[in-house]
Protein backbone atom coordinates (compact mmCIF):
# COMPACT_ATOMS: atom_id res chain seq x y z
CA UNK A 1 0.00 0.00 0.00
CA UNK A 2 1.32 3.45 -0.85
CA UNK A 3 1.87 5.74 2.10
CA UNK A 4 -0.15 8.95 2.14
CA UNK A 5 1.85 12.00 3.09
CA UNK A 6 1.12 15.68 2.84
CA UNK A 7 3.30 18.44 1.43
CA UNK A 8 4.47 21.73 2.83
CA UNK A 9 5.84 24.83 1.11
CA UNK A 10 9.33 26.03 1.87
CA UNK A 11 10.70 29.52 1.49
CA UNK A 12 11.26 30.53 -2.12
CA UNK A 13 8.72 28.24 -3.77
CA UNK A 14 10.17 24.76 -3.18
CA UNK A 15 8.24 21.94 -1.58
CA UNK A 16 9.20 18.73 0.13
CA UNK A 17 6.94 15.96 1.32
CA UNK A 18 6.28 16.34 5.01
CA UNK A 19 8.48 13.92 6.92
CA UNK A 20 10.25 12.84 3.74
CA UNK A 21 13.64 14.42 4.35
CA UNK A 22 15.17 14.09 7.76
CA UNK A 23 16.23 17.41 9.28
CA UNK A 24 15.97 19.36 6.01
CA UNK A 25 15.30 23.07 6.53
CA UNK A 26 15.65 23.94 2.84
CA UNK A 27 15.44 27.39 1.35
CA UNK A 28 15.43 26.81 -2.38
CA UNK A 29 15.20 29.90 -4.61
CA UNK A 30 12.38 29.87 -7.10
CA UNK A 31 13.43 29.02 -10.65
CA UNK A 32 11.21 29.78 -13.60
CA UNK A 33 10.35 27.15 -16.17
CA UNK A 34 13.12 26.51 -18.67
CA UNK A 35 11.53 28.19 -21.68
CA UNK A 36 13.20 27.78 -25.06
CA UNK A 37 13.35 31.41 -26.19
CA UNK A 38 14.02 30.39 -29.79
CA UNK A 39 10.45 29.17 -30.21
CA UNK A 40 8.54 32.12 -31.66
CA UNK A 41 11.73 34.01 -32.54
CA UNK A 42 13.11 34.65 -36.02
CA UNK A 43 16.16 33.25 -37.77
CA UNK A 44 18.58 34.14 -40.55
CA UNK A 45 22.16 33.40 -41.53
CA UNK A 46 25.01 33.67 -44.01
CA UNK A 47 24.00 30.91 -46.42
CA UNK A 48 21.88 27.79 -46.63
CA UNK A 49 22.23 24.56 -48.55
CA UNK A 50 19.54 23.55 -51.00
CA UNK A 51 16.49 22.14 -49.27
CA UNK A 52 17.36 23.57 -45.84
CA UNK A 53 16.01 26.60 -44.00
CA UNK A 54 17.17 28.97 -41.28
CA UNK A 55 13.77 28.55 -39.66
CA UNK A 56 14.44 24.84 -39.11
CA UNK A 57 16.70 25.66 -36.14
CA UNK A 58 13.86 27.35 -34.22
CA UNK A 59 10.91 25.08 -35.03
CA UNK A 60 11.32 22.69 -32.09
CA UNK A 61 11.60 19.75 -34.49
CA UNK A 62 14.85 17.77 -34.40
CA UNK A 63 13.87 16.11 -37.70
CA UNK A 64 14.51 19.30 -39.72
CA UNK A 65 17.81 21.12 -40.02
CA UNK A 66 19.84 23.97 -41.53
CA UNK A 67 23.11 23.51 -43.36
CA UNK A 68 25.43 26.20 -44.74
CA UNK A 69 26.32 26.09 -48.42
CA UNK A 70 29.79 24.79 -47.51
CA UNK A 71 31.82 23.74 -44.50
CA UNK A 72 31.51 27.13 -42.76
CA UNK A 73 28.61 29.46 -42.13
CA UNK A 74 26.43 31.29 -39.63
CA UNK A 75 22.90 30.78 -38.38
CA UNK A 76 21.26 33.29 -36.05
CA UNK A 77 18.29 33.51 -33.71
CA UNK A 78 16.77 36.99 -33.52
CA UNK A 79 14.12 38.78 -31.50
CA UNK A 80 12.13 41.98 -32.04
CA UNK A 81 13.31 43.45 -28.73
CA UNK A 82 16.25 42.95 -26.40
CA UNK A 83 16.16 39.48 -24.82
CA UNK A 84 18.31 38.19 -21.97
CA UNK A 85 20.08 34.93 -22.82
CA UNK A 86 22.68 32.97 -20.85
CA UNK A 87 22.78 29.53 -22.46
CA UNK A 88 22.31 27.85 -25.81
CA UNK A 89 21.84 24.21 -26.77
CA UNK A 90 23.15 23.23 -30.20
CA UNK A 91 21.45 20.13 -31.59
CA UNK A 92 23.10 18.51 -34.60
CA UNK A 93 21.33 16.28 -37.08
CA UNK A 94 23.08 13.08 -38.11
CA UNK A 95 24.72 12.67 -41.49
CA UNK A 96 26.53 16.01 -41.71
CA UNK A 97 30.14 17.05 -41.45
CA UNK A 98 31.90 17.18 -38.08
CA UNK A 99 32.36 20.67 -36.68
CA UNK A 100 35.95 21.42 -35.60
CA UNK A 101 35.67 25.14 -34.81
CA UNK A 102 32.83 27.42 -33.70
CA UNK A 103 31.95 30.71 -32.04
CA UNK A 104 28.82 32.01 -30.34
CA UNK A 105 28.47 35.74 -30.94
CA UNK A 106 26.40 38.67 -29.76
CA UNK A 107 25.50 39.88 -33.23
CA UNK A 108 24.54 43.31 -31.90
CA UNK A 109 28.09 44.09 -30.75
CA UNK A 110 30.16 41.47 -32.55
CA UNK A 111 31.56 40.18 -29.24
CA UNK A 112 32.36 36.47 -28.88
CA UNK A 113 30.41 34.97 -25.98
CA UNK A 114 31.97 31.48 -26.25
CA UNK A 115 34.08 29.45 -28.66
CA UNK A 116 35.52 25.99 -29.06
CA UNK A 117 36.67 23.16 -31.29
CA UNK A 118 34.39 20.16 -31.60
CA UNK A 119 30.70 20.90 -31.70
CA UNK A 120 29.16 21.67 -28.29
CA UNK A 121 25.93 20.41 -26.81
CA UNK A 122 25.27 23.05 -24.15
CA UNK A 123 26.97 26.46 -24.18
CA UNK A 124 26.82 28.60 -21.04
CA UNK A 125 27.97 32.21 -20.89
CA UNK A 126 27.48 35.40 -18.88
CA UNK A 127 23.88 36.62 -19.00
CA UNK A 128 23.59 38.98 -21.97
CA UNK A 129 20.81 41.23 -23.29
CA UNK A 130 20.72 41.16 -27.09
CA UNK A 131 18.46 41.09 -30.12
CA UNK A 132 20.40 38.56 -32.19
CA UNK A 133 22.54 35.56 -31.24
CA UNK A 134 24.74 33.94 -33.89
CA UNK A 135 26.24 30.45 -34.00
CA UNK A 136 29.26 30.67 -36.31
CA UNK A 137 30.85 27.51 -37.75
CA UNK A 138 34.46 28.38 -38.54
CA UNK A 139 35.65 24.93 -39.65
CA UNK A 140 34.21 21.48 -40.32
CA UNK A 141 35.07 18.26 -42.14
CA UNK A 142 32.10 18.65 -44.47
CA UNK A 143 28.73 20.37 -44.53
CA UNK A 144 27.34 20.39 -40.96
CA UNK A 145 23.67 19.95 -40.12
CA UNK A 146 22.15 21.97 -37.26
CA UNK A 147 18.70 20.78 -36.19
CA UNK A 148 18.05 23.26 -33.36
CA UNK A 149 19.60 26.32 -31.73
CA UNK A 150 17.74 26.47 -28.43
CA UNK A 151 18.23 29.50 -26.19
CA UNK A 152 17.49 30.00 -22.49
CA UNK A 153 17.55 32.84 -20.01
CA UNK A 154 18.84 30.68 -17.13
CA UNK A 155 21.56 28.07 -16.67
CA UNK A 156 24.48 30.39 -17.38
CA UNK A 157 28.01 30.49 -16.08
CA UNK A 158 27.01 31.05 -12.44
CA UNK A 159 25.47 27.95 -10.82
CA UNK A 160 21.94 28.34 -9.54
CA UNK A 161 22.03 28.35 -5.73
CA UNK A 162 20.58 25.30 -4.05
CA UNK A 163 19.59 24.42 -0.49
CA UNK A 164 21.16 26.60 2.19
CA UNK A 165 20.23 24.30 5.06
CA UNK A 166 20.89 20.57 5.14
CA UNK A 167 22.46 19.06 3.03
CA UNK A 168 25.48 20.91 4.38
CA UNK A 169 27.67 20.42 1.31
CA UNK A 170 28.20 23.43 -0.92
CA UNK A 171 25.38 23.65 -3.49
CA UNK A 172 27.91 24.22 -6.25
CA UNK A 173 30.16 21.31 -5.38
CA UNK A 174 31.14 18.90 -8.10
CA UNK A 175 32.07 15.23 -7.78
CA UNK A 176 35.36 14.95 -5.93
CA UNK A 177 36.63 12.23 -8.23
CA UNK A 178 35.78 10.50 -11.46
CA UNK A 179 33.24 12.22 -13.72
CA UNK A 180 33.97 15.62 -15.19
CA UNK A 181 30.34 16.71 -15.28
CA UNK A 182 29.80 20.33 -14.31
CA UNK A 183 26.64 21.43 -12.49
CA UNK A 184 25.83 23.98 -15.18
CA UNK A 185 28.09 23.52 -18.19
CA UNK A 186 28.94 20.99 -20.84
CA UNK A 187 28.80 17.55 -19.20
CA UNK A 188 32.09 16.43 -20.70
CA UNK A 189 32.82 12.97 -22.07
CA UNK A 190 31.68 10.11 -19.79
CA UNK A 191 34.51 7.81 -18.73
CA UNK A 192 32.73 5.17 -16.66
CA UNK A 193 34.07 6.60 -13.39
CA UNK A 194 31.62 6.94 -10.51
CA UNK A 195 31.44 9.99 -8.22
CA UNK A 196 32.29 10.01 -4.53
CA UNK A 197 29.41 10.69 -2.16
CA UNK A 198 29.59 13.80 0.02
CA UNK A 199 27.48 12.17 2.72
CA UNK A 200 24.00 10.75 3.17
CA UNK A 201 20.47 12.10 3.53
CA UNK A 202 17.71 9.80 4.74
CA UNK A 203 14.24 10.08 3.23
CA UNK A 204 11.08 8.13 3.95
CA UNK A 205 8.86 9.34 1.10
CA UNK A 206 8.77 11.30 -2.14
CA UNK A 207 10.61 14.63 -2.21
CA UNK A 208 8.64 17.16 -4.27
CA UNK A 209 10.72 19.88 -5.92
CA UNK A 210 9.71 23.17 -7.48
CA UNK A 211 12.55 25.30 -8.82
CA UNK A 212 16.10 24.00 -8.39
CA UNK A 213 17.17 21.32 -5.91
CA UNK A 214 20.94 20.94 -5.51
CA UNK A 215 21.89 17.90 -3.44
CA UNK A 216 25.55 18.78 -2.97
CA UNK A 217 26.51 15.28 -4.18
CA UNK A 218 24.96 13.57 -1.14
CA UNK A 219 23.40 10.12 -1.43
CA UNK A 220 19.63 10.15 -0.84
CA UNK A 221 18.19 6.88 0.45
CA UNK A 222 15.77 5.09 0.28
CA UNK A 223 12.25 3.99 -0.64
CA UNK A 224 10.73 1.06 -2.54
CA UNK A 225 11.92 -2.50 -2.82
CA UNK A 226 14.40 -2.24 -5.70
CA UNK A 227 12.20 -4.37 -7.99
CA UNK A 228 10.15 -3.78 -11.13
CA UNK A 229 6.81 -3.24 -9.40
CA UNK A 230 4.80 -0.56 -11.20
CA UNK A 231 3.21 0.78 -8.01
CA UNK A 232 6.33 2.20 -6.38
CA UNK A 233 6.56 5.89 -5.57
CA UNK A 234 9.38 8.06 -6.95
CA UNK A 235 12.16 9.39 -4.73
CA UNK A 236 11.91 12.83 -6.38
CA UNK A 237 8.92 14.45 -8.10
CA UNK A 238 9.95 17.48 -10.18
CA UNK A 239 7.40 20.19 -11.02
CA UNK A 240 7.22 21.64 -14.54
CA UNK A 241 10.40 23.59 -15.30
CA UNK A 242 12.24 22.24 -12.27
CA UNK A 243 15.85 21.13 -11.98
CA UNK A 244 17.40 18.31 -9.94
CA UNK A 245 21.18 18.44 -9.81
CA UNK A 246 24.21 17.01 -8.01
CA UNK A 247 22.32 14.13 -6.43
CA UNK A 248 23.16 10.44 -5.93
CA UNK A 249 20.17 8.12 -5.53
CA UNK A 250 20.86 5.23 -3.18
CA UNK A 251 19.37 1.75 -3.33
CA UNK A 252 16.50 1.03 -3.36
CA UNK A 253 15.28 4.13 -5.22
CA UNK A 254 11.62 3.27 -5.81
CA UNK A 255 10.53 4.59 -9.19
CA UNK A 256 13.46 7.00 -9.37
CA UNK A 257 12.55 10.50 -10.54
CA UNK A 258 9.23 11.69 -11.99
CA UNK A 259 9.22 14.83 -14.15
CA UNK A 260 5.64 16.12 -14.11
CA UNK A 261 6.42 18.53 -16.97
CA UNK A 262 9.64 19.48 -18.72
CA UNK A 263 12.62 19.26 -16.38
CA UNK A 264 16.41 19.20 -16.22
CA UNK A 265 18.34 16.38 -14.51
CA UNK A 266 21.92 17.58 -14.22
CA UNK A 267 24.72 15.42 -12.79
CA UNK A 268 22.29 12.93 -11.22
CA UNK A 269 23.52 9.41 -10.44
CA UNK A 270 21.54 6.23 -9.75
CA UNK A 271 23.40 3.57 -7.73
CA UNK A 272 20.59 1.14 -8.58
CA UNK A 273 17.98 1.87 -11.25
CA UNK A 274 15.18 -0.18 -9.69
CA UNK A 275 11.94 0.21 -11.65
CA UNK A 276 13.01 3.18 -13.84
CA UNK A 277 15.66 5.84 -13.28
CA UNK A 278 13.37 8.66 -14.48
CA UNK A 279 9.94 9.01 -16.08
CA UNK A 280 9.11 12.02 -18.25
CA UNK A 281 5.42 12.98 -18.21
CA UNK A 282 5.49 16.34 -19.99
CA UNK A 283 2.51 17.19 -22.21
CA UNK A 284 3.56 20.72 -23.27
CA UNK A 285 5.57 19.60 -26.30
CA UNK A 286 8.80 20.89 -24.76
CA UNK A 287 12.22 19.38 -24.12
CA UNK A 288 13.52 17.73 -20.95
CA UNK A 289 17.25 17.39 -20.41
CA UNK A 290 19.50 14.75 -18.87
CA UNK A 291 22.93 16.38 -18.68
CA UNK A 292 25.81 14.29 -17.36
CA UNK A 293 25.35 11.75 -14.59
CA UNK A 294 24.99 8.00 -14.79
CA UNK A 295 23.07 4.90 -13.73
CA UNK A 296 23.77 1.22 -13.10
CA UNK A 297 22.19 -2.07 -12.06
CA UNK A 298 18.95 -2.02 -14.05
CA UNK A 299 16.97 -4.83 -15.63
CA UNK A 300 14.63 -2.95 -17.96
CA UNK A 301 14.28 0.72 -18.90
CA UNK A 302 16.44 3.56 -17.63
CA UNK A 303 14.54 6.59 -18.98
CA UNK A 304 10.82 6.11 -19.62
CA UNK A 305 9.09 8.72 -21.83
CA UNK A 306 5.32 8.71 -21.22
CA UNK A 307 4.44 12.25 -22.30
CA UNK A 308 5.12 14.06 -25.56
CA UNK A 309 7.86 16.37 -26.82
CA UNK A 310 11.56 15.58 -26.63
CA UNK A 311 13.99 14.07 -24.13
CA UNK A 312 17.62 15.11 -24.66
CA UNK A 313 20.33 12.89 -23.08
CA UNK A 314 23.96 14.03 -23.20
CA UNK A 315 27.18 13.12 -21.41
CA UNK A 316 25.55 10.14 -19.67
CA UNK A 317 27.05 6.82 -18.51
CA UNK A 318 24.97 3.63 -18.21
CA UNK A 319 26.23 0.32 -16.84
CA UNK A 320 24.11 -2.84 -16.91
CA UNK A 321 20.51 -2.22 -18.00
CA UNK A 322 17.93 -3.17 -20.59
CA UNK A 323 17.44 0.14 -22.43
CA UNK A 324 18.78 3.66 -22.03
CA UNK A 325 15.53 5.16 -23.38
CA UNK A 326 12.05 3.86 -24.18
CA UNK A 327 9.13 5.80 -25.57
CA UNK A 328 6.03 4.29 -23.98
CA UNK A 329 4.42 1.80 -26.36
CA UNK A 330 1.12 1.27 -24.55
CA UNK A 331 0.31 4.30 -22.43
CA UNK A 332 -3.23 5.64 -22.18
CA UNK A 333 -2.37 8.42 -24.66
CA UNK A 334 -0.43 7.61 -27.85
CA UNK A 335 1.91 10.58 -28.24
CA UNK A 336 4.57 11.21 -30.86
CA UNK A 337 7.86 11.34 -28.97
CA UNK A 338 11.42 12.32 -29.81
CA UNK A 339 14.74 11.54 -28.17
CA UNK A 340 18.18 13.04 -28.76
CA UNK A 341 21.14 11.01 -27.50
CA UNK A 342 24.62 12.49 -27.76
CA UNK A 343 28.00 11.80 -26.18
CA UNK A 344 27.04 8.76 -24.08
CA UNK A 345 28.90 5.67 -22.88
CA UNK A 346 26.95 2.46 -22.35
CA UNK A 347 28.22 -0.87 -21.04
CA UNK A 348 26.35 -4.17 -20.90
CA UNK A 349 22.93 -3.03 -22.15
CA UNK A 350 20.44 -4.55 -24.59
CA UNK A 351 19.21 -1.46 -26.47
CA UNK A 352 20.09 2.21 -26.61
CA UNK A 353 16.70 3.62 -27.71
CA UNK A 354 13.31 2.03 -28.25
CA UNK A 355 10.76 4.09 -30.23
CA UNK A 356 7.33 3.58 -31.80
CA UNK A 357 7.67 4.07 -35.54
CA UNK A 358 3.93 3.86 -36.22
CA UNK A 359 3.48 6.97 -34.05
CA UNK A 360 6.25 8.82 -35.93
CA UNK A 361 8.69 8.77 -33.02
CA UNK A 362 12.28 9.74 -33.82
CA UNK A 363 15.65 9.00 -32.22
CA UNK A 364 18.56 11.28 -33.20
CA UNK A 365 21.78 9.59 -32.04
CA UNK A 366 25.37 10.88 -32.21
CA UNK A 367 28.72 10.13 -30.51
CA UNK A 368 27.86 6.88 -28.77
CA UNK A 369 30.37 4.38 -27.36
CA UNK A 370 29.06 0.86 -26.69
CA UNK A 371 31.06 -1.61 -24.60
CA UNK A 372 29.89 -5.03 -25.73
CA UNK A 373 26.96 -5.29 -28.13
CA UNK A 374 23.56 -3.61 -28.22
CA UNK A 375 20.70 -2.71 -30.54
CA UNK A 376 21.11 1.00 -31.17
CA UNK A 377 17.66 2.07 -32.37
CA UNK A 378 14.85 -0.45 -31.95
CA UNK A 379 11.50 0.19 -33.63
CA UNK A 380 8.23 -0.98 -32.11
CA UNK A 381 4.57 -0.87 -33.09
CA UNK A 382 2.81 1.15 -30.40
CA UNK A 383 -0.55 -0.22 -29.22
CA UNK A 384 -3.45 0.88 -26.96
CA UNK A 385 -3.17 0.54 -23.20
CA UNK A 386 -3.69 -3.05 -22.11
CA UNK A 387 -1.86 -4.58 -25.08
CA UNK A 388 1.84 -5.23 -25.61
CA UNK A 389 3.80 -3.45 -28.38
CA UNK A 390 5.45 -5.68 -30.97
CA UNK A 391 9.11 -5.34 -31.97
CA UNK A 392 9.65 -4.45 -35.65
CA UNK A 393 13.44 -4.49 -35.86
CA UNK A 394 16.47 -2.21 -35.76
CA UNK A 395 16.67 0.98 -37.83
CA UNK A 396 19.63 2.88 -39.24
CA UNK A 397 19.60 6.27 -40.94
CA UNK A 398 15.88 6.27 -41.75
CA UNK A 399 12.87 8.46 -41.00
CA UNK A 400 12.65 7.26 -37.40
CA UNK A 401 16.20 6.21 -36.50
CA UNK A 402 18.42 9.16 -37.35
CA UNK A 403 21.76 7.52 -36.76
CA UNK A 404 24.63 6.47 -39.00
CA UNK A 405 26.91 3.58 -38.21
CA UNK A 406 29.78 6.05 -38.01
CA UNK A 407 28.00 7.70 -35.06
CA UNK A 408 28.48 4.55 -32.93
CA UNK A 409 31.74 3.00 -31.71
CA UNK A 410 31.66 -0.57 -30.41
CA UNK A 411 34.37 -1.73 -28.03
Amino acid sequence: MRSKVGTRWLAGGATVVAGAVAALALQIPHASAATNLSLGAGADGSSKASGTSYGNVIDGNASTYWSPSGSTGTVSVKWGSATTVSSAVIVQASGGGSISGWQLKNHDTGSVLASGGSAPSTINFSSTSLKKLSFVITSASGTPRIAEVETYSSGGSTPTPGPTGSPTSSPTSSPTSGPTASPTGNPGTPTGAWPSSAGSASISGTVSVSGTFDGGMKTYCCIGDGGQGESQDPMFKIANGGTLQNVILGSPAGDGVHCEGTCTLRNVWWNDIGEDAATFKQTNGGTSYVIGGGARNGSDKTFQHNGNGTVSISGFYLKGSGKLYRGCGNCSTSHTRHVRIDNVLVDDIDMLAGINSNWNDTATITRVVVIGSATICGKYKGVPKGSEPSYLGEGWNDANCKVNRSDVTFR
